[in-house]
């Protein structure tokens, strides 16, 4: 296949870094979608960690790793963080991580980024998270993902 995309490369060298086994698989195709993921991974749609880029009403990007299985309520995190909260567009989601949408990966962003961490995920013993383009994910279980975010464990949906 060739040489891997370097935004793979970076979330595997961030996962070293931490002490997470888990590493960067590619996909026979491109995984955009937490069902798509799922279908090609054979797990449920729950287990996967969904990368989802926000910003505060003071334009704060804010990383929000959500079950597949729901969509986040931005009204209750709003609430939550006594600000409005709405979904960033695709180039604040680049800008902010690095990445692409329907691949934005947990870590190996420019800047660390403020993250909170669903709740539901924790249900699951194995998660799989985007590994930084969309046809690539990892494995990862809740504690490590919760660890390498500096995450905050919230009810999102």
């Amino acid at each position: 296949m060739g040489a891997r995309h370097p935004s793979c490369d970076a979330v595997d060298a961030a996962l070293a870094a931490a002490d997470v086994p888990g590493r960067v698989r590619i996909l026979p195709d491109a995984a955009p979608t937490a069902q798509a993921a799922a279908d090609q991974l054979g797990c449920p749609v729950g287990a996967i960690a969904n990368s989802l880029i926000f910003t505060t009403g003071d334009g704060e990007p804010l990383l929000i790793m959500t079950s597949g299985a729901h969509r986040v309520d931005t009204a209750l995190l709003g609430q939550a963080l006594g600000t409005t909260v709405k979904r960033a567009s695709a180039d604040a989601a680049r800008q902010a991580t690095g990445q692409p949408i329907g691949g934005v990966a947990p870590v190996a962003h420019p800047a660390p980024l403020r993250t909170l961490v669903d709740r539901d995920l924790a249900a699951y013993d194995e998660l799989w998270a985007a590994g930084g383009i969309p046809h690539a994910v990892f494995p990862i279980s809740f504690d490590d993902l919760v660890r390498i975010t500096s995450g905050t464990v919230v009810s999102v949906a």
